[in-house]
């Protein structure tokens, strides 16, 4: 099974997300994957939440904060800018408070609180995940590439999803109580029923969204992980932990991608020593990988001759990601045809 042949397969897999460790090359396969789909006629997304923008490195277009921005026919980049986010967030929760108890105006002492609030971790947070949820849940695109914060950050944001909705499913089943007993009592001393409980509709509108999303990114009919991987030791261990912490969030492990193989034949030229000891160390790590990961692994991804920039190298790249011989039985990795 090769990358290219598992998304023809799976014609309703609209969410795909590459990850791995930093540095491993996940934006690169993420806008490779996303620039192929869009060649195939599909209309597609690719988005990030890494505040390190890459996504406008790599298609070398100015995206951060720029909402969804053409690429290419049928292919748009995001990049979100969390500190807008998180204006917009203060902005939203003045209003609110507002509509809720009639003011013209939010007092002082409560703005005060807001602003000292959104200066929090947690406040950026939670804008960046809420921002992921405004984006997948609308469903305008026939693909949603994501492409993901490393691995420490990306569990978060998937355990985040899980904490969310298990706290405001408390806090509403208590405001459901607490609403019965009052409807309860207004109905003992015979007064007017209470009106719509704004905050139960605010706490069961963040449910459902944090519902909708959690549905997607676990979800196997519409939802593909792929793990990116380097032949180097300890991103094989970082990843076979990855994948289990992966698995109890029910999160969809669609195969792995091995990238930045050295070309074998290199090493009958006359080439530094070094790179002679680099090309060797890989193949006894392709081994290894073959070994833990065997048939998931859907593509050897050479190392190229400098930086995937620009659309040219993008569209070189895709060429060798989805050609027909892409995946284990195309291009010969270290150690020989039927190694690593």
């Amino acid at each position: 099974m090769s990358l290219r042949r598992v998304f023809e397969s799976q014609p309703h897999r609209r969410y795909i997300m590459f990850g791995g460790k930093g540095g491993l090359g996940k934006t690169t396969l993420s806008a490779t994957a996303a620039f192929w789909l869009a060649g195939q006629g599909k209309r597609v997304l690719i988005f990030s939440v890494d505040p390190q923008a890459s996504l406008s490195d790599i298609f070398q277009r100015d995206i951060f904060g720029k909402g969804p921005v053409p690429i290419v026919q049928n292919l748009w980049a995001e990049e979100v800018d969390a500190d807008r986010r998180i204006r917009e967030y203060q902005d939203e929760i003045r209003k609110k408070i507002r509509d809720m108890y009639g003011l013209d105006r939010v007092p002082e002492e409560i703005d005060n609180y807001i602003q000292a609030a959104s200066a929090e971790p947690a406040m950026e947070e939670s804008a960046i995940f809420d921002a992921v949820v405004d984006i997948i849940v609308k469903g305008d695109y026939d693909y949603y590439i994501y492409d993901l914060v490393p691995l420490g950050h990306a569990l978060y944001y998937l355990s985040m999803a899980k904490v969310y909705d298990e706290w405001i499913t408390k806090i509403t089943k208590l405001r459901e109580d607490m609403r019965q007993y009052d409807q309860m009592a207004a109905t003992m001393r015979r007064e007017k029923v209470l009106e719509e409980d704004q905050i139960l509709n605010e706490l069961i509108y963040i449910r459902d969204r944090i519902n909708a999303s959690s549905r997607i990114l676990t979800d196997r009919a519409q939802t593909a992980f792929f793990f990116v991987v380097v032949p180097e030791e300890m991103i094989i261990l970082d990843t076979k932990r990855a994948a289990e912490l992966f698995a109890r969030f029910d999160v969809p492990i669609a195969g792995y991608v091995v990238n930045r193989v050295l070309p074998r034949e290199l090493i009958q030229a006359s080439i530094p020593e070094y790179l002679r000891n680099r090309i060797t160390m890989q193949d006894r790590y392709l081994k290894e990988i073959t070994a833990t990961f065997g048939s998931q692994i859907l593509a050897y991804v050479p190392e190229m001759e400098r930086d995937v920039t620009g659309l040219p190298m993008i569209e070189r790249l895709a060429e060798r990601l989805f050609g027909e011989a892409s995946g284990p039985e195309g291009p010969e990795p270290a150690g020989g045809r039927g190694a690593p």
